[in-house]
């Protein structure tokens, strides 16, 4: 089969279109042939040299996908050949074909096309698992995503909208807030123009943020905890602004606050089942009823893949940028 490779660390110049061995379904295991994979940001790190994946996983990028059945392994049930799924993946997304834990296998939700199936795996699992499973965002309550025009913030909009929460957002533009809006968002915030802090706090009579969804790291921790309402919850997914920072301990004593963080591709397999399995019984009947979307920006061929990355790296997208064999 061909995959994208990256030849050596480096910037998207390293990756290549090239014939490798194909995979196999081991016990346990489901054979996709591969009809579009999605850009994450863990997979420019990876393709930098600074986000290795976890032992025995495919060495090839790619942390989601979409496609059809080609073959079952060893002890799988559930599942037939040819059936059309999306998949969450620890690698190996921007290939032809991939082989994929049973457990992180989903089928494609009613209503949404085979191409863009592959953007929905991520996200999903990355919000549900967080603001909800983990966080227990509930009705009434205050979310804020920052970078809520990217594939995450999209997703954390729409679903904590159908749960009944508010929502707030920071974005780089007016036509990312915009795009925001239409999706549910209710209060934005250009984070170039405004301390999101303040605008925030002003947005709520002084409450804060019931929960937070962090992309950035040590850059932000500090007005994150800030921006907390009391019993407040700060999740970190992401470290794009660094990895240590300075918390004050104090204020988060007296806001009974809590600083959550956690990753989604090195948790057990058998965790990784829990939040699949969760999605598909919560999140999927929405995705089906039209009520939550994938957003898609636009959908490249993997030979493009290094023209994928410079977009993502650049921040000018919207929603996911997905590629297809």
């Amino acid at each position: 089969m061909r995959a994208v490779v990256v030849t050596g660390p480096g910037g998207p110049d390293v990756l290549g279109w090239d014939e490798v061995p194909d995979p196999v379904a081991g016990p346990g295991d489901v054979l996709v042939e591969v009809a579009a994979s999605a850009v994450n940001r863990a997979d420019l790190m990876q393709r930098a040299g600074h986000y290795d994946p976890p032992p025995g996983s495919s060495p090839y990028l790619g942390l989601e996908c979409s496609g059809r059945v080609v073959a079952l392994g060893e002890g799988v049930t559930g599942w037939r050949v040819g059936e059309e799924v999306c998949a969450l993946l620890t690698g190996g997304g921007y290939a032809e074909r991939v082989s994929v834990p049973v457990g992180q296998l989903l089928p494609v939700p009613d209503g949404v096309d085979l191409v863009s199936a592959a953007g929905l795996p991520e996200v999903t699992c990355t919000v549900w698992s967080n603001v909800f499973m983990l966080a227990g965002l509930r009705p009434g309550e205050t979310l804020l995503v920052h970078g809520g025009s990217s594939g995450i913030g999209t997703m954390a909009i729409q679903l904590a909208r159908q749960v009944g929460a508010r929502v707030a957002v920071t974005a780089g533009s007016a036509a990312k807030l915009e795009r925001c809006r239409e999706l549910g968002a209710q209060i934005l915030i250009d984070y170039r123009e405004q301390d999101f802090v303040a605008a925030l706090r002003e947005a709520t009579d002084g409450h804060g943020a019931d929960v937070v969804l962090d992309n950035m790291g040590a850059a932000y921790l500090g007005r994150n905890v800030e921006v907390l309402a009391p019993n407040g919850r700060l999740v970190v997914i992401g470290l794009q602004g660094g990895t240590k920072g300075e918390l004050d301990l104090g204020m988060l004593l007296r806001k009974r606050a809590a600083v959550l963080a956690t990753a989604l591709r090195s948790r057990p397999a058998e965790e990784k089942a829990a939040i699949v399995a969760s999605v598909r019984e919560n999140v999927w009947p929405l995705i089906a009823a039209g009520t939550v979307r994938p957003v898609i920006d636009r959908v490249l061929p993997m030979a493009d893949a290094a023209e994928a990355h410079r977009l993502v790296e650049s921040s000018t997208h919207v929603g996911k940028v997905l590629l297809t064999p």
